[in-house]
């Protein structure tokens, strides 16, 4: 009795591949899409026309003084900061500020084959705010606006997160942080493409901070501000 409706079975199954599979004839006319939404997706194609635009390309002249990524704006000389590109009135030049250009610490993390420690760049307020808002934008998302670990992506399901407050991150060289910040780690993406090298130690800068801020004891506190908190 099995054996005849395994045979049948198989007879059925033959039946129908010749008559689905083998069957149909030319057409001019647009296959079927079974998901059109993969092809003919409503973007900008680099390269490719469109014809939303008059002049029927996708790609755009880019707006009159903006600048690629990375760059900066070259000054005169006399409003120039050390270090900033002067060049001679009537030329123009952009001078590329890195993204990891270089193979010295600043650019790698790196003193010799060890990771360094220390931030290679001036320590400014401007450059902590600059930390806080690049951390805000690029690291909160995952890693919570106090490094804790609990971002939003956390309440959609991405578990591996790890808190930037632990002991072994709090211990750890900050040119590691930086190569980690640099070329990502497990889960998490590269933003060295995306944040240039002083961003990156601004960064760290502010992360430090924020790690001594959850960790601080009574001896952090500086004598003015113990004196301030006695007096209320």
């Amino acid at each position: 009795m099995l054996r005849g409706f395994f045979l049948i079975f198989l007879l059925l199954g033959l039946a129908m591949v010749a008559f689905l599979g083998f069957r149909g004839q030319r057409s001019t006319g647009a296959p079927i899409e079974v998901f059109p939404d993969m092809v003919r997706q409503p973007k900008v194609r680099a390269q490719a026309p469109l014809g939303f635009f008059g002049d029927n390309r996708g790609s755009r002249v880019p707006v009159p003084g903006t600048v690629p990524i990375g760059y900066e704006m070259p000054v005169p000389a006399t409003e120039a900061a050390p270090g900033a590109p002067v060049v001679p009135p009537g030329t123009e030049h952009h001078s590329q500020i890195a993204f990891s250009a270089g193979t010295d610490y600043p650019n790698t993390g790196k003193m010799g084959s060890n990771w360094g420690t220390g931030i290679p760049i001036e320590v400014t307020p401007q450059v902590m705010a600059r930390g806080e808002q690049r951390f805000n934008i690029n690291c909160a998302v995952c890693h919570g606006m106090a490094a804790t670990g609990n971002g939003i992506v956390k309440q959609y399901g991405l578990t591996t997160v790890v808190s930037l407050q632990d002991e072994r991150i709090r211990n750890m060289a900050d040119g590691e942080i930086f190569d980690t910040i640099t070329h990502g780690k497990n889960t998490m993406m590269a933003y060295g493409p995306n944040v240039p090298v002083n961003d990156r130690w601004a960064i760290i800068s502010y992360l430090r901070a924020l790690q001594r801020s959850q960790n601080a004891t009574a001896a952090d506190v500086p004598p003015e501000a113990q004196a301030e908190l006695e007096k209320q």
